[in-house]
């Protein structure tokens, strides 16, 4: 068969269905059953057996003899570090976050766009002991954090079909309100989100740019509201976009005159 430069576009169910043994694993947060896995991913617990045999025997997931549960294994992380390792964006902006937050006392994120999820690949926290939340390989919902705003408005990703959820109170879920919250976004160069994915936690973002314009990162920082308020966010916003910009410029940005 000729090559087209593109990827397939069939899909293979087993791939498909041990992949989202995989998610539900993740969403989990520890240790699963059989019968839990099934129930999740909507596959008979028969099929979820096998999977999970196959996982287990590459390493992907592990059995937990004390429990017969199944969680993730240290495989994940292997390939998880290959992945950081190829990304020189963390190197290239470890002393801008460690900057950022000199300048401002909050959070500090970096975070790689991805396919429908922007996902933190660096963190330096504020010196307060009441902070926004990091962790590296946590992934920021698009509707709902700065960060995810800005993969958003700066890339060609698009939102699922299915309704948004509604995390807090203030979280936007009418389409037609976000699209405008997103044209905004571009038009003056970073987002914002005021307690959206989790109550009385504020943050803003800003786009890292490659050699071409286009998103190569996201730099973010979050803190919580009572500390981090529209003040805090206004006077945050020139160090922000000025570290995103650095990092832009290192990876070969040209800054508009």
């Amino acid at each position: 068969m000729a090559r087209t430069g593109h990827p397939a576009t069939r899909q293979v169910a087993s791939v498909t269905r041990a992949l989202a043994v995989l998610d539900a694993l993740a969403e989990g947060g520890g240790e699963l059953g059989t019968n839990d896995i099934a129930r999740r991913t909507r596959i008979n617990a028969s099929t979820v057996s096998r999977l999970l045999a196959t996982l287990a025997d590459a390493g992907f997931v592990e059995h937990v003899l004390s429990t017969g549960r199944y969680r993730l294994g240290l495989r994940l992380l292997q390939l998880g570090n290959a992945v950081l390792a190829r990304l020189d964006l963390r190197g290239l902006a470890r002393g801008e976050l460690e900057a950022l937050v000199a300048a401002t006392g909050e959070t500090a994120t970096l975070s790689a766009p991805g396919e429908g999820v922007a996902i933190t690949i660096d963190f330096v926290p504020g010196p307060s002991s009441v902070q926004g939340i990091a962790q590296i390989g946590r992934p920021s919902v698009a509707h709902a954090t700065a960060t995810g705003k800005v993969m958003l408005a700066f890339t060609e990703a698009e939102l699922p079909d299915a309704p948004l959820e509604a995390y807090t109170a203030s979280t936007i879920v009418d389409r037609t309100e976000l699209r405008a919250v997103l044209e905004r976004a571009r038009e003056r160069g970073w987002a914002e989100s005021l307690g959206e994915r989790e109550d009385d936690l504020n943050a803003i973002a800003a786009p890292v740019r490659d050699d071409r314009g286009g998103l190569a990162a996201i730099v973010g920082l979050q803190g919580p509201a009572f500390r981090f308020d529209a003040a805090a966010m206004q006077a945050a916003l020139v160090p922000l976009r000025a570290r995103a910009d650095a990092v832009s410029v290192q990876l070969g940005w040209q800054l508009p005159s």
